[in-house]
């Protein structure tokens, strides 16, 4: 009898040219996640059934890429611009076996591209880039982590000025918190401090318990570190 392996071929439809294609995903049972990271990033037991590695689809006839937070809808003139800048452009890649870091920071980047074209919200945007930020710090790249987490971060902010987050998987306090997090991961301390505040002042509005800590936590860290640099200055 075969042995079952962690990857397993799913079928999927080109949101775009409506192609139908098969990508890997992961089994859930072999997804082993041994902690997290303090901005939710999954570490993996075996890197063989990194499910981050698959969230991505690439059209292999078009290079059009998607996750499921995907919309079907296109806004005028975005599939002209998909054409002319995707497209049309395209060389055959297939994405479709399993995948390495660079191949998924690959798909992601695709991805990245074709939701700004095709003018996604900037909730599922910010996810593309802050998984890009999570397979850099994987490989130890951190200037590109660093510029990940940034456009993140941007998009985050403006997520929530656009309230576009209303209606997804992302509740507020969570976009808050990770607003902060990416703040202080790229330095912008003030930012940093302005959103676990926004954070912990929803405390008695949200059932998040979990994420009120963390950002009460991070905010006591940098207020201590703040102290500490002060003192020996």
């Amino acid at each position: 009898m075969e042995e079952l392996q962690p990857a397993f071929d799913r079928n999927v439809q080109c949101l775009y040219c409506n192609h139908k294609f098969t990508t890997k995903k992961i089994r859930s049972r072999f997804i082993k996640v041994t902690n997290y990271d303090s901005d939710f990033r999954p570490n993996y037991a075996n890197n063989q059934a990194n499910a981050l590695y698959y969230n991505i689809s690439v059209c292999p006839s078009c290079g059009f890429s998607f996750s499921d937070d995907f919309t079907k809808y296109f806004a005028p003139g975005t599939r002209q611009l998909i054409q002319e800048r995707v497209a049309s452009k395209w060389i055959a890649t297939d994405y479709s076996g399993e995948r390495t870091a660079d191949d998924a920071i690959n798909a992601y980047k695709l991805a990245g591209y074709c939701a700004t074209l095709k003018k996604e919200k900037h909730i599922s945007i910010a996810g593309i880039f802050l998984r890009i930020a999570w397979l850099y710090r994987e490989k130890g790249e951190h200037e590109q982590e660093q510029r990940f987490l940034k456009l993140a971060r941007h998009e985050y902010m403006e997520s929530y000025s656009t309230d576009d987050f209303k209606g997804t998987q992302v509740s507020e306090v969570r976009l808050l918190y990770l607003a902060g997090e990416l703040s202080t991961r790229i330095g912008d301390i003030p930012a940093a401090m302005k959103y676990f505040s926004l954070v912990i002042e929803k405390q008695k509005q949200t059932v998040e318990t979990k994420l009120i800590d963390m950002a009460k936590e991070r905010w006591q860290e940098i207020r201590d570190t703040k102290k500490l640099s002060e003192a020996t200055n």
